[in-house]
């Protein structure tokens, strides 16, 4: 019997389809070999859309627009967004915003969803799925909310990002007491470690 590890080398040539370092990060621990290419595909919303479809949806659509590129090779893409009360939270655009935002978020239990989409597109596969997590953020003061944003790393960037990149060296990575399983890291290594190796059976009953 192959070995987890086996099975994600069945995986490769792998394309990441985005630009996170932790994700670059998660895959590089398992001794992946990949290259990196951010799709650049536009978030947009889609009316009456829930937060999961959403977010799965971007994920295909990402992956689709890298594998045009890449029609040989594996191609992994992810987006995580933030859902507080049943909308999604953006990114800032200035210093005010990412202060309200922080202001919502502080002392809230939220939840981060995830679509995650495998797609190759000379063996007819794709699967993809979402993981949601419940988020317990910790209360914040107004000047540990000005302090961080003096910092500028929510600027331009989701609190999904931030949550996401909590392994790295980001400023953000304390801004939460925690979630019911941990942040998306491990979701995102299951989800590899499930579809590595798997017959290549296109998931159209998600592709709906």
């Amino acid at each position: 019997m192959r070995s987890s590890h086996d099975l994600l080398l069945t995986l490769e040539p792998l394309v990441l389809a985005s630009a996170s370092p932790r994700r670059s990060e998660l895959l590089r621990s398992v001794g992946l070999v990949f290259e990196v290419a951010p799709s650049g595909a536009q978030e947009n919303g889609v009316p009456g859309e829930s937060p999961s479809m959403a977010a799965l949806r971007w994920a295909r659509q990402k992956a689709k627009v890298v594998a045009e590129q890449y029609p040989d090779k594996w191609v992994l893409a992810a987006d995580t967004i933030v859902v507080l009360e049943g909308r999604i939270l953006g990114k800032p655009r200035n210093k005010d915003e990412a202060a309200a935002m922080l202001g919502k978020l502080s002392g809230s239990v939220h939840d981060v969803i995830s679509g995650i989409c495998l797609l190759r597109t000379d063996r007819n596969f794709q699967r993809s799925e979402t993981v949601r997590t419940e988020v317990r953020f910790k209360r914040l003061t107004c000047s540990e909310i000005d302090a961080y944003v003096s910092t500028r790393e929510p600027l331009d960037k989701t609190y999904a990002s931030i949550c996401f990149d909590q392994g790295t060296a980001g400023q953000g990575r304390g801004l939460w007491n925690s979630g019911n399983g941990g942040l998306h890291g491990g979701a995102y290594m299951r989800f590899l470690y499930q579809r590595g190796g798997t017959p290549p059976v296109h998931d159209s009953e998600l592709a709906a």
